[in-house]
């Protein structure tokens, strides 16, 4: 596939999509808020696909995973490949979707009351799971600094040691962090490494965004820090995003702690589902002999997060992101409401995440995704540029 391929994204044809992306969005409307990129599938999945489909469609051999199922190893050395740490592989256990691998997490490591630490804006579905078992979401905000978006690991340490909201449990880390962008730096990990030794912590997470890392970053992973860290932490990942596999629903959970590890294991199929071997092929495909495909997919995003940089309307600032395909733009100034979703889909006829959705900390904010073709980007940005000026009366 050539990087023509990738960016000659019809829209016509976008439009006709059952994805809730664009399914959801309406006629005339420009979709830029789910987290879907726009790109082909990539030839090596869907070739991984139709051969499964022509042959064995029967019930699979790995129900059993505890020597680490059909992805243990595929997993394992892709990360050794992409981030020089190689995991052991008979810790990995598969789940339809990330959430479904933190439900079980949460259900097996804590006790309702307990809370879970993390960072804000979060992602709306991680908080709904901690609110809807019972757990309390502890939440300290990423704030603008001079290197970014940042943490204060004080008041991390605070928040960590405050019994008021329910002892402690869990610390869920979004890394790369979604919506900003931010790949946390050593320094700030291993902070967070002596936070969960000192309070000791089950530390889950989330590396779904580490392949989409835009150069000079690099993703650390948080297992990487040293073996007392490994054996507590529980790493999420899946090609949900990197390679746009979120309705395959298949994702990867390696899971460090024995402890967690059995109980999850106990509960295999009473309360965790299975995932179906088409989902797994994909993944394994992904993993196995997609990475040109995503090195085109990177090299378009680079270009879409320059552009955007230079073509932001008036009034609007964003902090470049150092990952994702996924912008936090900052619409404070623009004297708009709290939520600046409905001025854009009413007057621009753009579609946008809503930052409010994110917490407290995303008021002002709206979520831009710019896995898309040049042109709808393009359009996109000019679409919001002419709302802000007839509003202004430009």
């Amino acid at each position: 596939m050539s990087p023509a391929d990738l960016v000659a994204v019809d829209p016509y044809r976008l439009a006709q999509r059952d994805g809730e992306k664009w399914a959801t969005a309406g006629d005339g409307m420009l979709s830029s808020w789910v987290a879907d990129m726009d790109f082909p599938t990539a030839p090596a999945i869907r070739e991984a696909l139709m051969r499964r489909a022509d042959g064995d469609l029967g019930y699979p051999t790995w129900f059993d995973e505890s020597r680490g199922g059909p992805l243990g190893e595929v997993f394992a050395e892709r990360m050794l490949r992409r981030y020089g740490h190689r995991p052991d592989p008979t810790h990995t256990r598969l789940f339809t979707d990330i959430n479904q691998a933190m439900l079980a997490t949460l259900q097996v490591a804590t006790e309702p009351g307990d809370a879970v630490l993390l960072h804000t804006p979060a992602c709306p579905p991680f908080v709904e799971v901690i609110e809807k078992i019972g757990r309390r979401p502890l939440t300290v905000p990423v704030e603008e600094g001079g290197d970014g978006w940042e943490f204060d690991p004080a008041r991390m340490a605070h928040a960590a040691a405050d019994g008021t909201s329910g002892r402690c449990r869990v610390l869920f880390l979004v890394n790369p962090h979604n919506p900003t962008g931010r790949v946390f730096r050593r320094a700030e990990l291993e902070s967070l490494a002596e936070l969960v030794l000192r309070h000791d912590l089950l530390v889950i997470s989330d590396e779904v965004h580490a392949d989409l890392t835009h150069a000079p970053h690099r993703h650390i992973p948080f297992a990487s820090l040293g073996p007392e860290i490994a054996a507590r932490t529980v790493t999420l990942t899946s090609g949900s995003k990197a390679f746009n596999l979120a309705g395959i629903r298949c994702a990867v959970a390696h899971i460090g702690p024995p402890a967690v590890r059995e109980a999850v294991d106990a509960r295999r199929g009473l309360l965790f589902g299975q995932v179906g071997v088409l989902a797994v092929e994909a993944l394994k495909a992904a993993w196995t002999a997609g990475d040109d495909w995503l090195d085109e997919v990177l090299a378009v995003l680079a270009r879409n997060r320059r552009r955007l940089a230079e073509r932001l309307p008036r009034g609007i600032r964003c902090r470049t992101p150092e990952a994702t395909f996924l912008a936090w733009l900052d619409c404070r100034q623009l004297g708009l409401d709290a939520d600046p979703m409905p001025f854009f889909r009413d007057e621009a006829k753009v579609l946008l995440f809503s930052g409010p959705a994110f917490g407290s900390s995303g008021e002002g904010f709206v979520r831009l995704n710019f896995g898309t073709s040049p042109q709808i980007l393009e359009e996109t940005l000019d679409r919001m540029d002419g709302a802000l000026r007839r509003r202004g009366g430009d």
